[in-house]
């Protein structure tokens, strides 16, 4: 259906051209945020939102006129048939990401679990996946260590970008890359708290000019991406096109779909008036 607009992913791109990435090493970038953590009293502040909740404090509850905004982008097409893409037994569609140290990945009690790994652990899907205009959903927990444990690489269009979940010391929330800038440091940068052994809800919308993501329903991300270059991480460029990943952490994901959006803007297709009655036949010709 949305075929037209969007040309289906293939896993071949995986090996598509690398962009630039971020300035500095994570391990500087780290140290930054840490800095950056201790000097705010440990606020959890995102950039450009100064009503972020404190780091370290439950956040509060979507407020009605922010839960009716986040429940807008399901209205795109409520009719649209959510795919499965973890059947909650097997590994199926899916493979572990050859990293180099990775953990152990395998599926226990209806989740599939990242091991604790050298660096990186990951899976990387390996079926047909849209480009644009889509939403996948999925839960996540961190079981052990203190960084990011579903860190999700993602298409738009002929680029590709992630989502940072619990990243550089443990709290770094944002895409990487945007501008060439991590998720420690460009516009999409939040700190958060995330507690061991909780799950949290994900969502992402990934349109032409705009990427949204939300936790748990709080709106975590919204960015205009039309003049903006996206990018990865050289790291995880094997997560290309679409893969989860940790790092030093065990993590777990479950519940995970998606879902294809109609292209923005476009209107559905209109209805011929019926003929008027009052009006005599027209005659074929032919």
């Amino acid at each position: 259906m949305f075929a037209s607009v969007c040309t289906r992913l293939q896993p071949s791109l995986a090996a598509a051209q690398p962009l630039p990435f971020a300035r500095g090493t994570r391990q500087g970038q780290a140290a930054r945020v840490m800095t950056r953590l201790g000097l705010a009293g440990l606020l959890a502040v995102g950039v450009g939102s100064p009503s972020s909740p404190s780091y370290g404090q439950e956040r509060p509850a979507a407020k009605p006129a922010e839960q009716n905004q986040n429940q807008e982008v399901a209205k795109d097409d409520e009719q649209a048939q959510w795919t499965p893409l973890f059947d909650g037994k097997t590994l199926d569609g899916w493979k572990v990401t050859g990293f180099g140290g990775q953990g152990v990945v395998e599926v226990q009690d209806g989740s599939i679990v990242l091991g604790m790994g050298s660096a990186l652990t990951g899976i990387t899907y390996q079926e047909e996946f849209p480009q644009c205009d889509y939403e996948i959903q999925w839960e996540a927990r961190r079981l052990e260590g203190v960084d990011f444990f579903s860190t999700l690489t993602f298409p738009v269009q002929d680029a590709f970008c992630s989502l940072v979940v619990g990243g550089w010391a443990g709290a770094v929330v944002g895409l990487s890359n945007l501008d060439y800038a991590d998720a420690s440091e460009n516009a999409t940068t939040r700190y958060m708290k995330f507690n061991k052994e909780q799950w949290y809800r994900f969502r992402l919308v990934v349109r032409r000019d705009r990427i949204r993501a939300w936790i748990d329903d709080e709106s975590v991300v919204d960015v205009d991406i039309a003049k903006r270059k996206l990018g990865t991480r050289i790291e995880v460029r094997l997560s290309q096109p679409l893969g989860f990943t940790t790092w030093e952490t065990r993590g777990a994901l479950r519940k995970i779909q998606y879902r294809p959006l109609p292209p923005a803007g476009d209107a559905p297709p209109q209805t011929p008036p019926a003929p008027d009655a009052s009006s005599p036949p027209k005659k074929d010709n032919g």
